[in-house]
């Protein structure tokens, strides 16, 4: 994403790509190795001792969004879902990437909002706009987003890492993105579960607006030895891991946490379980760790407001997880998202 001057001066940009990015983009490249976004790539120095975690993540319009969902939301989901991948690594956040696939039929007004958003959130999360692209597309918006990271070295948390004897911890609640989702596709959904105007937009707001939880990237790198983010579906995220680090998982879903709205929907709609522990879109922290370091993670989610619970614990195994419901293990049609 550079707009780089074509002129005699070196100060007047003459493409539409060129003034796209220096009225809606350039505010957001705060970080001298932006260069102001005038040319064709970006530096980034990690500070000695320390390396830089890489992560990229693309919502696709239809697909990650409804084409009415506010730009602004859609940008701060956009480079939320990224964040959240950092936190589970215990990264601190340090710049991204952004490139952009516009239809033809785009508005300013769009575009105004949607830089709004991604801005608010960059200053907000300390993330600034290193650089990227700008394209035009003949199918919906695109919008792909790397984002870089810094711990230190060696020190990044992994899937692997897992052992025999950890507890299995979740952060936040599980579900409610699905939920919201749910209650998007099918506008009678809310009547049969007995849903109040908070509930509802409880749900719906956990499905717009993701909350990435880097004020527990520290702790995180500290206690766990393993650990990712809950993005397509909290049994088979805990799969991956599982596979990854060659054990099994053992989780009691009577301890999954659920909000009062999810608990409700769930309650009226048994059958919901099940997708609210596959759905995805939660991008909450799931992490294992020993037993003796609970205490020390939990303290470090009261401190910040972001509640950690034990779900269950890891067994020797070959890389599956299981889910008990009261007593009897539940048989998933499928345990996660996949595009594919």
């Amino acid at each position: 994403m550079s707009a780089a001057a074509d002129d005699a001066q070196g100060n007047r940009e003459d493409s539409g790509e060129d003034r796209l990015i220096a009225r809606y983009f350039r505010p957001l490249a705060t970080d001298p190795g932006a260069f102001d976004l005038r040319d064709d790539a970006a530096t980034l120095m990690p500070p000695p001792g320390m390396e830089v975690v890489l992560q990229a993540d693309a919502l696709v319009g239809g697909v990650h969004f409804f084409p009415d969902d506010p730009a602004d939301l859609v940008a701060r989901k956009a480079l939320r879902v990224n964040l959240s991948d950092l936190a589970a690594k215990g990264a601190t956040p340090a710049g991204f990437l952004l490139t952009l696939a516009l239809p033809a039929e785009t508005s300013e007004a769009w575009l105004q909002d949607f830089a709004r958003g991604l801005g608010d959130d960059a200053a907000a999360f300390g993330c600034p706009l290193l650089g990227g692209d700008t394209v035009r597309t003949s199918g919906p918006v695109v919008i792909s987003i790397s984002a870089f990271g810094l711990v230190p070295q060696g020190r990044m948390v992994r899937r692997a890492g897992a052992q025999a004897g950890d507890v299995i911890v979740v952060t936040g609640t599980i579900g409610d993105s699905a939920l919201g989702l749910l209650l998007r596709t099918d506008a009678a959904a809310a009547a049969r579960w007995k849903l109040d105007h908070v509930e509802r937009g409880t749900l719906a707001e956990r499905y717009l607006l993701p909350q990435p939880r880097l004020a527990l990237a520290k702790a995180v790198l500290e206690h766990a030895t393993a650990a990712m983010d809950v993005s397509d579906g909290l049994a088979g995220d805990l799969a991956k891991l599982c596979g990854v680090s060659g054990v099994d998982a053992e989780v009691d879903a009577a301890k999954v946490p659920f909000s009062a709205a999810a608990a409700k929907a769930i309650a009226a709609e048994p059958g919901l379980l099940q997708g609210a522990l596959s759905g995805g879109d939660d991008y909450e922290i799931i992490a294992t760790l020993p037993a003796a370091k609970l205490g020390a993670l939990r303290s470090a989610g009261a401190a910040t407001g972001v509640p950690v619970t034990e779900i269950g614990r890891i067994v020797a195994g070959r890389g599956g997880a299981r889910f008990f419901d009261h007593g009897q293990q539940l048989a998933f049609e499928r345990t996660s998202f996949s595009h594919f």
